[in-house]
């Protein structure tokens, strides 16, 4: 069943961070960006760029890394409840997570790992959702991550573990174009064929991003360019009419010049039909 994302008419946004908050700042047609909730304070104020934004009328919308909703233990009480402070803090429309595992038995993994496709943790998911959903008053979106690996004998297609605990939680999705796209060529799959099986009809917003190959592994970086393949992957989702709601590019790290950034953004933007934001 599609859902109408709070996004909608929001178009172009990118990923705020302090090293390109001047950047941001300076982009006139901005309708939203998304922030790292675990980088925004337990207490106190927002940090003043991202006031400045908030007083434009820019959506800013919370983006968890740390909760682990795809682990087996129960999420952490005090990080949901950090999740929901920044929702309220940003005055977000919505807020997104991972659907992966950063943490087991105590040891924290550093990096957000696959979990296994199976009805058990789909089950431990959907619990972590829920428990997350009963906190956060702000509708939830659940981004699948770029994995280097598979978990032996999965039990389900990605797509049919996406929708079933879509379904069971009310949550919507967050499409990243350059997690499918690392994936389906990592496992040696026709990109646009694993997008097309995915529950596009519950996509709250997507994220855009660059990689590289290394080892024969395609990484789903953040710091490199996005590939003209995963534009194409964009502007099919825009001539069948399957297009998000609303684009966000990620960059983390390796900056480049503004003119290089504001040229990915126009990029995006033509891809999906969406006006530009520089």
């Amino acid at each position: 069943m599609r859902r109408v994302s709070p996004l909608s008419g929001r178009g172009i946004g990118i990923g705020w961070r302090p090293e390109i908050a001047g950047f941001v700042a300076g982009l006139p047609s901005l309708r939203f960006v998304e922030v790292i909730a675990e980088s925004l304070p337990a207490k106190g104020d927002l940090p003043p760029a991202l006031q400045t934004l908030a007083a434009r009328g820019i959506a800013i919308v919370p983006h968890g890394v740390r909760l682990s909703l795809g682990g087996a233990e129960p999420v952490a009480p005090q990080r949901v409840q950090h999740l929901a402070r920044c929702a309220e803090l940003t005055g977000a429309p919505l807020v997104s997570e991972h659907i992966a595992f950063v943490r087991a038995g105590g040891l924290e993994a550093g990096h957000l790992l696959p979990v296994p496709r199976s009805r058990e943790a789909v089950d431990a998911i959907v619990a972590n959702v829920r428990r997350t959903q009963a906190e956060v008053t702000v509708p939830l979106a659940l981004e699948p991550i770029a994995a280097l690996f598979e978990w032996p004998d999965n039990e389900l297609s990605e797509a049919d573990f996406l929708t079933e605990i879509l379904d069971r939680t009310g949550a919507m999705l967050l499409l990243d174009v350059a997690n499918v796209y690392a994936n389906a060529v990592n496992r040696d799959i026709d990109p646009l064929s694993a997008l097309e099986r995915l529950p596009l009809d519950r996509v709250a917003y997507a994220h855009v991003a660059g990689g590289s190959r290394h080892d024969g592994l395609y990484h789903d970086t953040h710091t490199d360019p996005v590939p003209v393949d995963v534009l194409e992957m964009i502007a099919e989702l825009r001539d069948t009419g399957r297009r998000p709601p609303a684009f966000l590019l990620e960059r983390d790290g390796h900056y480049p010049a503004a003119i290089q950034l504001r040229s990915e953004l126009d990029a995006i933007a033509e891809a999906c039909g969406y006006p530009r934001v520089t």
